[in-house]
């Protein structure tokens, strides 16, 4: 048969087998026009057919999706790019793409470490990254000296004991962050600031708002974790970024709007580059944050007999911030208290003392839950009254001694002997049940969120007379479907379920014509069964990835 495919403008026509695969007209199409191909580490040059408004598989074949005499199928060259590393966190178990140029290679592990910030939401203090061999990266060195190469997987590892305080914070839970906080003062107030750090990068208002009842600044600086108080020379500059810089970078308007009302001092609070949330919210193009930080930077302050700039009420008040921490420090000379790191503190220098950073749960750190406390109760007794069994529990008393508590028998004494009587025939039908709810989850959380079918309505009202007309609907469904269910290890409805999601995907043929295309699929699908649950899914998710992007 003839088609005709679209590329560039132009439409040319093409004499192919109706059993011919999609991958096949591609390599005639990639001949014809002379197209240049290729697929390396950075990224990859392919094509892709396109009928009817969904991407085709190169294993599918033409008839299978309705391709009939004279269709016209559209081709287009599509560029990937392949992130040039990875890095898996260890806190949320979770693997990130950077995808940057090649150059970054190039670059030192401070440039790297300030990347994955911007996408984990951590302050460059809370973790450090390994080399696939577990080597610990430090900030000075490049990525060549590590002979870190394009697709390699990084590690990001945090402090021993923070990795059940850091899931806390990054889903807002102040309970379970109050849980594991540190019982030293100085780790402590380090904390905190982390806190309001990643809900401020979050935009957890609930969880931001209590961070600031705990005492911290939105332009406090996070700063480092008192173990490495004496590394001032080879910190990272990031250590000195703000919550209210976090927020411009993510583009928490909400979290902006309650930092600006704590304080107005956030307006004119600098990073190390000499940057303030403004001009940060401008570089990384986020339009609300923008006019909302032009609006405030450019109001005034009203009081009785005067109205002051914005501009000039935030230098008067750092001003007298000063003024007062210079009073402050003078009368600390005086005194006898020391601030900062002192003797007898643990230290931790790069190279040369073991590393605390090996995301060591909060348990094998070495920490004790001083909150719970583990009860053994006493064994239970069983006497024989009659001819029914009485349990009695012995509860230890500090001044009566031991007290017997009396409990009823069951209630059907036929039940209790008849599962005494069959343990092994019970407990399979027990372990049947959960396999079986276990599987209608796996079934429900897989296919039902993907495929746009109708709600189910109990009104009664008649349908039109088209979907009235279609022969045998169901047996249709029925015979097309279960067939094709039992080759690939699926129920007829999950089978169903995805043969409709893969067809939703040509959104411009009917329902019925996808119907009709969903039949085709289930019954190649017979003589072809290596399609998993898994992979399902991830074609429906493509194609549909796929149609959105052409649009």
């Amino acid at each position: 048969m003839k088609i005709f495919i679209g590329f560039e403008g132009s439409f040319e026509s093409f004499d192919v087998s109706a059993d011919e695969t999609v991958e096949a007209v591609k390599l005639m199409i990639k001949d014809y026009f002379h197209i240049p191909l290729s697929e390396d580490k950075q990224g990859r040059r392919y094509l892709e057919l396109t009928y009817a408004g969904a991407a085709l598989k190169d294993s599918w074949r033409l008839a299978d999706v309705g391709v009939s005499f004279s269709s016209t199928l559209r081709c287009f060259v599509k560029e990937e790019d392949k992130p040039i590393l990875y890095v898996f966190n260890a806190v949320t178990q979770e693997t990130m793409s950077i995808m940057e140029s090649i150059s970054l290679l190039d670059k030192k592990v401070s440039d790297l470490r300030t990347l994955v910030t911007l996408r984990c939401g951590f302050p460059v203090g809370v973790y450090c990254l390994r080399t696939p061999k577990g080597l610990e990266m430090y900030d000075c060195n490049t990525l060549k000296d590590y002979q870190i190469d394009i697709g390699m997987t990084l590690r990001l590892d945090v402090w021993d004991g923070w990795k059940e305080f850091l899931m806390g914070c990054l889903l807002g839970k102040k309970l379970k962050v109050q849980r594991y906080l540190s019982k030293e003062g100085p780790i402590l107030k380090y904390q905190k600031r982390v806190a309001l750090y990643i809900a401020a990068f979050c935009g957890n208002i609930e969880f931001t708002e209590w961070a600031l009842k705990q005492g911290v600044g939105p332009h406090e600086a996070v700063g480092v974790h008192p173990y490495r108080a004496w590394c001032q020379e080879v910190l990272h500059v990031d250590v000195s970024k703000c919550p209210i810089h976090a927020a411009a970078e993510a583009g928490q308007l909400l979290i902006l709007k309650v930092f600006v009302h704590c304080s107005v001092l956030c307006l004119e609070c600098k990073n190390a580059a000499g940057q303030t949330p403004l001009t940060i919210a401008f570089k990384h193009k986020h339009k609300d944050c923008v006019l909302y930080l032009l609006s405030k930077m450019w109001s005034t302050v009203c009081f009785l007999k005067i109205s002051v700039p914005m501009r000039i009420y935030i230098k008067i008040k750092q001003w007298v911030l000063r003024a007062q921490g210079h009073c402050l420090q003078k009368g600390q000379l005086c005194g006898t208290r020391v601030f900062g790191t002192k003797v007898g503190d643990t230290m931790i220098v790069d190279g040369f003392t073991k590393s605390k950073m090996t995301s060591k749960s909060w348990h094998k750190a070495g920490n004790t839950d001083s909150q719970s406390t583990s009860h053994k109760l006493p064994p239970i007794r069983e006497q024989t009254t009659g001819s029914k069994p009485v349990h009695t529990l012995a509860i230890s008393q500090p001044n009566t001694g031991v007290q017997i508590l009396k409990f009823h028998p069951l209630a059907d004494a036929n039940t209790f002997s008849e599962l005494q009587r069959h343990p092994q025939q019970n407990q399979e039908k027990i372990t049947a049940t959960a396999r079986k709810k276990e599987k209608e989850k796996l079934v429900k959380n897989t296919y039902l969120p993907k495929v746009p079918l109708p709600s189910v309505s109990r009104v009664g009202y008649s349908h039109p007379s088209l979907l009235n007309a279609t022969p045998g609907a169901d047996s249709l469904l029925r015979s097309s479907f279960t067939s094709s269910a039992e080759h690939s290890g699926r129920t007829p409805r999950e089978n169903a379920i995805y043969c409709l999601a893969v067809a939703s995907a040509f959104k411009e043929k009917r329902w019925l014509q996808q119907l009709g295309i969903a039949r085709v699929l289930a019954k190649k699908s017979i003589s072809n069964p290596r399609t998993t649950q898994g992979s399902l899914a991830a074609d429906v998710k493509t194609l549909q990835r796929l149609y959105f992007k052409k649009s």
